[in-house]
């Protein structure tokens, strides 16, 4: 066994160095945080202040990013393409694509609650698609290997029906991601309008990643550089590149939806503007951006909000220390809190959710749920339409030229498979059976008399059932109390907007704040490295063999190698159905000379 993982390393560190990223700002360490796990330890307030103070780099970043010449040309592609019938694509892998597909869920969403008074209103609701690394499946768990081939992308955006004349927005935290590359050459290739979005300042992507060069030095295609520095827990590009993704890509979305339907005219625009609370002209919507963005961060770190926030913390804690499990409720929120918890497996090494049948691999400890709705209309509702699988057998990934273990074991990525994945409100024994569990409702406190009935029926009897205790976290104006052991309540304002920007935004900073701190508490964060990534691309790999390095001291090269023994040992214990450790976590361990394996 171990013979194999050194010829694995030694080919790691020969054919991959393209995949070495060290020197890219959204790897490197932020020095506001390199005490993270000593303070969350000792002040889990001060924890949750320091995770957020790292946020406030953005507001600060605001002003250079709107200013780009390539903001106002993406608002006006957009609004083109909504005008002449042209369909707009967003693309990404991993927290990028699921940015994607929230992207055009409240595209759609928007355009059907608009159908009513618009006839034209259902049409467009098809003419924004989202593209991610290994489909829709990938929501739930990222597809091994998918978002390291560029011919990956090209594909996926190629069977999505990408023409001439549309609009292709490529999105990719780091600027280096070859399977959103890919999609950025497929939309020039047909003539699409292409912009590439990324988190990196554009001379160092230029300095040091060729295949990112590349793609600047075309002026076919329009760059937005959205650097803002450091994540909050370095390299964990889920928090503060994706949220200034979601502000940004979300405002230029906006604003075009705005000015196509000023020019519209008549009741379609009297209409839309009873949710719409931003200027149409770019200039003027993008400072409103800004100022409602620093005030939803101000809210969110005032004494009250971090209070609250830190509870949440210690329940989750307290769940988990006594190997319990949460789940959580969602409604009109699903996707969003869907995407948090399905987030934390790879960043923390967390069991990812389990598929029904699956009577062997472990439960996750987060899950979310829909109430109301059954598996498959769960994930319409979620989605505003149906599922999105990939159905591609041996034939396809020979094609492709994909990695032998592909082309012999094609993973199962269809709708089929998408719907073993039981989030509507079926039954789940899986979920009570623990030595601990809680059911968390969440849900925005903005619209009190529905909110407050949804919430009620959420928390009905036949849910409660088997739990041992209940919660609710709500955020927004004051919330009316709720039938629960415990009822947490973040306070901040959610300004209607087309896209529920806002409460989009709010949902995605507490949960991404409370999943954090709460790994940090449990020991998976070493000062504010993620000791417990799971390596499961090309990237991680690098990044693993990076923070073993720093930690222990050691060369890149013994990293790689006792990295790749790591990993090697833990998928076969992993095919038993046992919870492992991380592989980074126990070389890091290894090398120290202490093998004893970490634990919750």
């Amino acid at each position: 066994m171990m013979s194999q993982a050194k010829e694995r390393a030694r080919e790691f560190l020969e054919r991959e160095k393209a995949f070495r990223l060290g020197e890219l700002l959204t790897e490197s360490s932020h020095p506001k945080t390199r005490r993270l796990s000593q303070t969350m330890q000792t002040d889990i307030e001060a924890g949750v202040r320091l995770l957020q103070s790292v946020d406030d780099d953005i507001p600060a970043a605001l002003e250079r990013i709107f200013a780009q010449e390539s903001f106002g040309r993406l608002v006006e592609a957009l609004r083109e393409a909504m005008r002449a019938g042209r369909k707009i694509f967003f693309t990404g892998c991993g927290a990028t694509g699921r940015l994607s597909i929230l992207l055009e869920a409240a595209w759609r969403e928007f355009w059907r609650a608009m159908e009513p008074p618009w006839g034209e209103a259902a049409r467009m609701q098809e003419h924004c698609i989202s593209v991610m690394a290994g489909g829709d499946f990938a929501l739930i768990k990222s597809v091994e290997g998918f978002e390291d081939f560029p011919d990956f992308g090209r594909r996926q955006l190629k069977e999505a029906g990408v023409q001439a004349g549309d609009v292709v927005v490529a999105i990719t935290e780091g600027g280096e991601t070859p399977f959103v590359i890919g999609t950025a050459w497929q939309g020039l290739d047909v003539g699409a309008h292409v912009f590439f979005v990324y988190n990196n300042p554009t001379e160092l992507l230029r300095r040091h990643v060729q295949r990112s060069r590349e793609v600047i030095e075309e002026p076919r295609i329009g760059k937005l550089d959205l650097a803002t520095g450091p994540m909050a827990i370095t390299g964990s590009t889920r928090m503060q590149a994706t949220t200034a993704e979601l502000l940004v890509v979300g405002a230029a979305l906006e604003t075009a939806i705005a000015r196509f339907l000023q020019e519209s005219g008549g009741h379609v625009a009297r209409h839309a503007y009873a949710s719409v609370s931003m200027a149409p002209e770019p200039a003027r919507a993008t400072q409103e951006y800004r100022r409602l963005f620093e005030r939803l961060l101000g809210q969110l770190s005032s004494p009250q909000a971090v209070a609250a926030i830190a509870r949440a913390v210690e329940l989750e804690e307290q769940i988990y220390r006594k190997h319990g499990l949460v789940t959580y409720l969602a409604d009109s929120l699903l996707l969003d809190v869907l995407t948090d918890t399905t987030e934390r497996s790879p960043t923390f090494m967390m069991p990812p959710f389990r598929k029904d049948g699956d009577a062997i691999s472990p439960v996750s400890w987060a899950f979310v749920k829909n109430p109301h709705h059954p598996t498959k209309q769960a994930w319409r509702d979620m989605l505003q339409r149906e599922p999105r699988g990939l159905t591609w057998g041996p034939k396809v990934f020979r094609q492709l030229n994909a990695p032998m273990s592909l082309q012999t074991n094609p993973p199962k990525l269809d709708n089929a498979e998408i719907h073993r994945f039981r989030i509507g409100n079926e039954p789940d024994p899986s979920r009570t059976e623990a030595p601990d569990s809680v059911l968390v409702c969440i849900q925005a406190a903005h619209l009190r008399e529905k909110e407050h009935a949804y919430a009620s029926a959420s928390m009905a009897p036949e849910w409660r059932a088997g739990f041992k205790r209940t919660a609710a976290i709500t955020f927004g104006p004051a919330a009316e109390p709720l039938d629960v052991d415990e009822h947490i309540h973040v306070p901040c304002d959610l300004p209607p907007s087309p896209l529920r920007l806002w409460e989009r935004l709010a949902i995605k900073l507490i949960l991404n704040t409370l999943s954090t701190a709460t790994m940090v508490r449990m020991g998976r964060v070493l000062g504010n490295a993620m000791v417990w990534v799971s390596p499961s691309n090309k990237k991680l790999i690098d990044r693993g063999c990076r923070l073993i390095m720093h930690e222990t001291g050691c060369t890149y090269e013994h990293a790689c190698e006792m990295l790749h023994e790591a990993m090697e040992e833990i998928a076969q214990r992993a095919e038993g159905g046992e919870e492992v450790p991380s592989p980074v976590a126990l070389a890091i361990e290894r090398i120290r000379g202490n093998h004893t394996e970490r634990t919750p």
